[in-house]
């Protein structure tokens, strides 16, 4: 089975939002375990524990998990995240697939 590093906004400027964050890729998460893939999901994995840790602990972290991964999921509105843009920089310099979500639904678009 091949493993899948989703991968987009977490942070928010509150909590209702944050929420939002963490079902997006819940959603996403549980299609693509549907499609065939084992999904590794940063944003439940250390939901809330913001604060804990620096924030470049949690992305120096997320980024050697996302390395071992096959594949990159961006879920839609990745831009507007600082850590996924560094994970799609990072995806695109290791050569790794990429792809992206579309809408609400998982659409596999274009890879890079």
């Amino acid at each position: 089975m091949r493993v899948l590093f989703v991968s987009g906004p977490y942070r928010a400027t509150s909590e209702w939002q944050l929420e939002r964050h963490i079902q997006a890729a819940r959603d996403a998460a549980l299609r693509l375990w549907v499609d065939g893939w084992a999904v590794i999901t940063p944003h439940m994995n250390t939901a809330h524990l913001g604060g804990a840790c620096p924030d470049d602990v949690w992305l120096s972290g997320y980024l050697e998990i996302m390395r071992r991964c096959d594949a990159v999921y961006m879920l839609k509105n990745w831009q507007q995240s600082v850590g996924a843009r560094a994970e799609l920089d990072e995806a695109t310099r290791l050569g790794m697939p990429v792809l992206y979500q579309t809408g609400s639904e998982n659409i596999l678009t274009k890879t890079r």
